[in-house]
């Protein structure tokens, strides 16, 4: 089976004004990126993982947020363009996005320097009404926002 990952889409209502958080990935490949670069807080997990337990888990190493299973919602699963398959589910939560901490990885940089740095998963995260955070997503996971719409119109 291919690669794939599991992520929840946080989201809130402000007055009446629907909010999702979503994080932009760091290091230097995406310094500059920003339409359809960000994403929900998900990553990989292996065969034979729980997929909703690792959503939890990189939703608190991506951004420091600690969730609880009980009020997720599955929002099902999207293939994006390189294959990967991404499960997500939903979860009404607040996050103070000044308070983002995210696990690090390491790479060589500049490439072929031999000089490895280290670098943010995330290196920002924000709240977007669903218009704009249609824009700003990887385009394959603009359907949880039409999913997470239909769950709360029923």
């Amino acid at each position: 089976m291919g690669r794939r990952s599991a992520g929840v889409l946080l989201y809130r209502v402000r007055g009446e004004e629907l909010e999702v958080l979503l994080v932009h990935p760091g290091g230097p490949f995406w310094k500059n990126k920003d339409e359809g670069a960000w994403s929900i807080p998900k990553g990989e997990y292996e065969e034979g993982d729980d997929p909703r337990a690792a959503a939890i888990r990189e939703v608190q190493e991506e951004t420091g947020l600690a969730l609880s299973d009980e009020d997720l919602v599955e929002l099902g699963t999207v293939r994006q363009k390189s294959g990967k398959v991404v499960i997500a589910w939903a979860a009404e939560g607040d996050f103070d996005v000044s308070r983002l901490t995210s696990n690090e990885f390491e790479m060589q940089w500049p490439p072929r320097s031999g000089r490895t740095q280290l670098f943010p998963e995330v290196d920002r995260a924000e709240w977007f009404a669903p218009e704009t955070a249609r824009r700003k997503l990887v385009p394959a996971q603009a359907e949880f926002l039409d999913r997470l719409s239909s769950h709360l119109t029923r």
